[in-house]
């Protein structure tokens, strides 16, 4: 769950079942209360937290003791601080994406949609949908089949 915030959609996906879920956030706060609210839950056995800027993850995630590859990945940065093209480059060139992982990203609506494909076709897209100002994107990372 890259730029965490207070960890909900990691949250989320742990109550549907995924096994473990990594928090990626910046902010030492946004942190704390990903600890708070997954170990309020049960779920403190379940996850990791990284308190680290997400383009240096996604970069070199072993100087930040993670270990690829996952099968999910979702992005929901805040619209305002990030460059869209440098994040999407980053997680096309990121050794956490394994084969067939599903990348999620929210973007807003004033960007249009993102392309079909990205990373010279590394992420292929299955579905743009929009939610009010919202779009979320979801690729699958060099789709196996």
């Amino acid at each position: 769950d890259l730029f965490s915030g207070s960890g909900v959609v990691g949250i989320e996906a742990l109550s549907r079942g995924v096994g473990h879920a990594t928090f990626v956030d910046f902010s030492a706060e946004c942190a704390g209360t990903i600890r708070s609210n997954c170990e309020a839950l049960g779920e403190g056995e379940r996850i990791d937290v990284v308190e680290a800027d997400v383009m240096s993850v996604l970069a070199d995630p072993s100087r930040h003791g993670l270990q690829g590859p996952y099968d999910l990945v979702t992005v929901t940065p805040p619209y305002e601080e990030v460059v869209y093209a440098e994040l999407m480059g980053a997680i096309c060139a990121s050794p956490l994406l394994g084969e067939d992982c599903l990348v999620a990203v929210e973007y807003p609506v004033e960007l249009g949609l993102f392309p079909p494909t990205l990373g010279e076709g590394r992420l292929v897209g299955l579905r743009n949908r929009r939610y009010g100002r919202t779009v979320v994107a979801i690729y699958v990372n060099r789709p196996s089949g």
